[in-house]
């Protein structure tokens, strides 16, 4: 995942070169506006969690459920009213769910249910978590309140994204028994999608003063399959840094 963000992180740095270059030499009244800095770069950290989630499973969550995305956008203001702009871009979207005790057997092929094992009374590992990534597509419509002066200007943006998975893991490291004594340092990690939606729909909104924003996601499609499990939905809350 590092290596693909470096890819789109540079391919649009050259890219806002190459184009600064050519602008420079035109002349216009909203020069200032439209080469204005446009959060073309937005790499946000969250905190993830799975809404309606059973109380079976809900009690075996633990720690601290951390989410990336990076995301290389398209800014383009609105002539008559410059604060506005609209925004399109691409990027990705990871999240790691944490448990505790429990196992997540993604790769069952003897059951339609995808199976959450509660493992309180026997081995376990002491850290486990179920792991999934998007490639995906966001948009925005933007406000900020000193367009010509970004990282001075209050900061509101409205939008959604559609993503299409990636990646669906679990990884579970250093293997314990009942009572929470190490048998040995070995780490697993499983993949396989086929409880897993193909895409996602969500709804975003950033609110913030500068290069930092607060954001929240709300995943309206369910991450399961219909029939497989609950109907549980991904949402993030979290810190973004934009800029360029």
């Amino acid at each position: 995942m590092n290596k693909i963000v470096f890819t789109l992180v540079t391919c649009f740095l050259l890219t806002t070169a190459f184009a600064q270059k050519i602008t420079t030499t035109k002349a216009d009244k909203n020069k200032d506006i439209i080469e204005r800095a446009g959060d073309h770069i937005m790499l946000q950290i969250s905190s993830d969690h799975l809404a309606n989630l059973p109380d079976s499973i809900s009690s075996h969550q633990t720690g601290f459920s951390r989410g990336f995305n990076a995301y290389v956008m398209f800014d383009k203001p609105f002539r008559g009213s410059p604060k506005y702009s609209f925004a399109i871009g691409l990027g990705m979207s990871s999240s790691n769910i944490t448990f505790k005790k429990m196992g997540v057997d993604i790769k069952s092929n003897t059951t339609t249910n995808l199976p959450f094992t509660a493992l309180d009374s026997t081995s376990h590992f002491k850290k486990y978590k179920l792991a999934f990534s998007y490639l995906e597509l966001p948009i925005e419509f933007r406000f900020s309140s000193n367009p010509s002066h970004n990282a001075k200007s209050i900061k509101f943006a409205l939008g959604g994204k559609i993503g299409t998975v990636l990646d669906v893991h679990t990884k579970g490291k250093t293997l314990q028994d009942k009572n929470n004594a190490t048998i040995n340092n070995y780490s697993e990690k499983e993949n396989s999608r086929r409880f897993f939606n193909s895409t996602r729909l969500s709804g975003t909104v950033r609110v913030g003063y500068g290069i930092f924003s607060v954001f929240g996601s709300y995943s309206f499609s369910n991450l399961l399959k219909d029939g497989v499990g609950a109907p549980m939905k991904v949402f993030q809350v979290g810190l973004t840094l934009s800029g360029l």
